[in-house]
């Protein structure tokens, strides 16, 4: 179980929080979506959870037991929206490899069969794949890392609706296997598949009843 707790952030650049006293918890199997309008602060609670960044203020436990941001880097995966930014292989098996000393063939067969890249060449450049191919293979390097708590932001994003709704197959059946926490400013296309919706505004996280 992953639990925030009042946290508070303002940048020392902003007048005011972009996050103010924001609590939530995300459990095994509900996955949970954040909406927002752009620039209302889910990159910055995705990099605050992840442990890219620190909050002024509050606490983000797992379990019970308060984290500090190296705890957390190693507790979470997260695919941000333009995840070709943050490839650094320079072919797709040598992405998948990043950070692991030893990677047998049938975690990394298993990794892409689940995202439905099985076919895709090792060989070529993660650049060169589409943008769908991309958003799925970012999501298998996270797959191999087996994250506790995997964080997507904007993950359908710039995709055509084929695309689309592979990528929303995928993320039910990743929510059985990892606590699963999705920001997005396009929530009416995830009807159906998240247990619980809030919507960040003016810095302060609020429940939503209905996506209509």
């Amino acid at each position: 179980m992953l639990e925030l707790k009042k946290l508070l952030y303002q940048p020392a650049t902003a007048e005011k929080p972009i996050l103010k006293e924001v609590s939530l918890q995300a459990n095994l199997g509900e996955p949970i979506l954040i909406a927002g309008a752009s620039g209302s602060g889910k990159t910055t609670l995705v990099e605050i959870i992840s442990g890219l960044s620190k909050p002024q203020k509050g606490l983000i436990c797992w379990n019970k037991k308060p984290l500090k941001a190296s705890q957390r880097r190693l507790l979470c995966g997260v695919v941000f929206q333009f995840p070709e930014r943050y490839f650094l292989g320079l072919t797709v098996a040598q992405e998948l490899r990043l950070g692991h000393r030893r990677l047998e063939g049938e975690a990394q067969s298993k990794a892409l069969q689940s995202v439905g890249l099985s076919e895709i060449d090792l060989r070529q450049a993660p650049e060169r794949l589409s943008g769908g191919q991309q958003r799925r293979l970012a999501i298998a390097v996270q797959l191999l890392r087996k994250p506790n708590v995997l964080l997507l932001d904007e993950p359908t994003a710039g995709l055509d609706w084929s695309v689309r709704n592979e990528v929303l197959e995928l993320l039910a059946y990743i929510s059985k296997k990892q606590v699963l926490i999705v920001v997005t400013h396009e929530p009416e296309l995830f009807k159906g598949l998240l247990s619980s919706t809030y919507l960040l505004k003016e810095g302060h996280l609020l429940p939503m009843t209905t996506l209509d």
